[in-house]
């Protein structure tokens, strides 16, 4: 039962956008409170002390919720994942990926999106410490960080939960 109450539910904001996603748990208790309805019921009940409650895959909240802009997060796997998961010098495709810095950090290049790339070990050794330039190497595209659209933010979602696809297309 507890494994049920940690799954996935996606938000909604008043006007059907996209917000994020909390736990089964959270969304029940938002419903409780009437801060929330529910939209898409795609996982049956979960037996409460009195009653039946039922598990949320998506719910809407009731009222607007300003957002900031969304940005993504520079990390390692969402470099991985802006590039495909391939290699940015060969185009191999790899579970064995390295984070290369087109600008050597020792030679002012900053942490940056514009500067990270997915590397298989073999090309990141091969350029080792020097810059594209000096390794005689090329990018198969110019790095920069992802937009941050709804499909890229609940992507990796949409393929376990299908019935989340028609609110997070278009936005």
């Amino acid at each position: 039962m507890s494994n049920r109450l940690q799954a996935p539910v996606l938000v909604l904001n008043a006007n059907y956008e996209p917000l994020n996603v909390c736990t089964t748990r959270r969304a029940i208790g938002l419903m409780s409170s009437d801060k929330a309805s529910l939209v898409v019921n795609g996982r049956g009940y979960i037996q409460a002390v009195s009653r039946q409650v039922p598990a949320p895959s998506v719910i809407r909240l009731d009222r607007m919720v300003r957002r900031p802009f969304p940005q993504v997060k520079l990390s390692k796997q969402e470099v991985f994942r802006r590039d495909d998961f391939t290699c940015q010098y060969c185009g191999k495709q790899t579970g064995k990926l390295t984070l290369d810095h087109v600008v050597p950090r020792h030679l002012g290049g900053a942490h940056t999106w514009e500067n990270l790339v997915a590397a298989c070990p073999t090309c990141n050794h091969r350029k080792g410490g020097r810059t594209i330039d000096q390794a005689t190497m090329r990018l198969m595209k110019d790095p920069k960080a992802p937009t941050a659209t709804a499909e890229y933010i609940f992507g990796r979602y949409l393929k376990s939960f299908s019935e989340w696809e028609p609110f997070v297309e278009g936005w």
